[in-house]
């Protein structure tokens, strides 16, 4: 669409692309080889993306996703996604096209490798081996320490066994996380002294590279002293850290006033918005209301704007059976996008995901998310309203529409029939006969009396912008 590259053409002109713009949308190129990052570089960057988030940096095997998250060792980064020198690479490449790059880093636990030994060392004596016959490989893939040796011993655990009540942070916090069928679980840390200097020397390594953030893997499950002893003030100056506790809703929901609300008080991070996640789901289930995306953080709904990392879709969800209910219908998400992209607050978090077809049950639905063309243009609404304040101008159980300063208006009608609204455009100080233009169609909008009136076609999102 022509409108589309004039538009795009608009928002660099402006600068809202360049790296001195706050426009902070991540992309989470989750179990994207870094490799391919590097190469799509100028892409990512010309869309609009100020960060992305790169699976797990650290010493793991296997092909599987979930293996990125069982670490064998967080001394080296060598995994099936790449190596030290391909992530020095990447964060580079990245950085020359004003992108920053964000660690998704697991501090919780080490691999479950009961299924060959019963020993708790690690890496172990056949990773340890295998440094040792490829030495000058390993040296150049080492962030810290001595490979000559494990890192940790039995000492360093907490005892065996599997979390069986899941409100109690005690056991949360202290035993294994377990899957079914007898399996021993994943090596639950404890934070003793030696266990957090080795974790500290393991994220003041990824920072001096050039890693400007954390995504924390499983922080629900690690105790606040151990966040404490490790996310030290000086780890933490001038990174973007926030942490996944996953909760079924905001205030009132057990989950959130156990595990996130505690975290939110016991740290300055920041935390993905499970409670907005949950109040966009039950806006847009078939009885909801879009009127629980009128002011969520108004009822404990939301996270506030600047602790808030915003998302439809996680890594987690389309990947564990247990969290498969929340994945939204694909017209729903899509609405969603243009809910948390328009809105002013949060971080938003873009999914796209690179899984090969054993472990993709979706049939690679969040392959290409990340550079389709509606999501060029709602990024590119994104970046340009930067600055601009919020006003709810209306909302009932289809509609919601917003306003972005003066500069844009964002309309989402989520029901099966064309829905509108008139405003009042004298309190509302909209600009006047200037042409309101929406980034995702050829639709546009003129203002030229007080009262006018924006009509949604069904199933659609508006972003209308001067």
């Amino acid at each position: 669409m022509e409108h589309t590259k004039t538009l795009l053409a608009a928002v660099l002109a402006t600068g809202c692309l360049s790296s001195t713009v706050y426009a902070d949308t991540i992309l989470h190129a989750f179990n994207w080889k870094y490799s391919d990052i590097t190469a799509n570089a100028a892409e990512i960057a010309n869309i609009g993306y100020k960060k992305v988030l790169v699976s797990p940096t650290l010493k793991s095997s296997g092909t599987e996703w979930w293996a990125r998250y069982q670490p064998q060792d967080i001394r080296v980064i060598d995994s099936p996604l790449g190596n030290k020198t391909d992530f020095q690479a990447m964060i580079d490449t990245l950085k020359q096209h004003g992108v920053e790059v964000y660690a998704d880093v697991v501090l919780n636990h080490m691999a479950n490798e009961t299924w060959k030994r019963e020993d708790l060392n690690y890496p172990g004596a056949e990773v340890l081996a295998d440094y040792a016959a490829n030495s000058e490989y390993y040296a150049k893939q080492t962030l810290f320490g001595d490979l000559s040796e494990n890192i940790f011993s039995a000492n360093d655990f907490h005892p065996e066994g599997c979390i069986s009540d899941w409100g109690d942070p005690g056991h949360v916090q202290y035993w294994r996380l377990c899957g079914g069928e007898g399996d021993r679980g994943l090596p639950d840390l404890d934070p003793n002294n030696w266990v957090v200097s080795q974790q500290r020397l393991y994220l003041q390594a990824l920072k001096q590279m050039g890693v400007t953030g954390f995504r924390i893997d499983a922080v629900k499950h690690m105790s606040q002293y151990q966040i404490d002893q490790v996310f030290t003030a000086e780890i933490t100056a001038g990174m973007h850290v926030f942490g996944e506790v996953i909760t079924s809703g905001g205030a009132g929901d057990s989950s959130y006033e156990v595990f996130l609300e505690p975290y939110l008080n016991n740290t300055d991070h920041a935390a993905y918005d499970f409670p907005l996640f949950a109040s966009i789901r039950s806006a847009f289930s078939y009885d909801g209301s879009m009127t629980k995306l009128h002011d969520p953080q108004a009822y404990g709904q939301a996270l506030d704007n600047a602790r808030a990392v915003t998302f439809t879709i996680t890594h987690d969800i389309p990947t564990n059976d247990g969290f498969r209910h929340q994945i939204m219908d694909p017209e729903d998400e899509a609405l969603a996008y243009a809910y948390i992209l328009g809105k002013d607050g949060g971080t938003p978090l873009i999914y796209s995901d690179e899984l090969p077809d054993s472990e993709d049950k979706d049939n690679g639905r969040w392959a290409d998310v990340w550079n389709k063309t509606d999501m060029k243009n709602m990024i590119a609404f994104h970046n340009a309203m930067q600055g601009q304040g919020m006003t709810v101008l209306h909302s009932d159980q289809c509609l919601i529409i917003f306003k972005r300063g003066k500069q844009g208006v964002v309309g989402i009608n989520k029901c099966g029939e064309e829905r509108s609204h008139t405003v009042d455009t004298y309190q509302h100080e909209f600009n006047w006969y200037q042409s309101y233009q929406d980034t995702l169609s050829d639709a546009t909008e003129t203002v030229s009396s007080r009262y006018h009136t924006f009509s949604i076609p069904a199933r659609t999102a508006r972003m209308y912008m001067l």
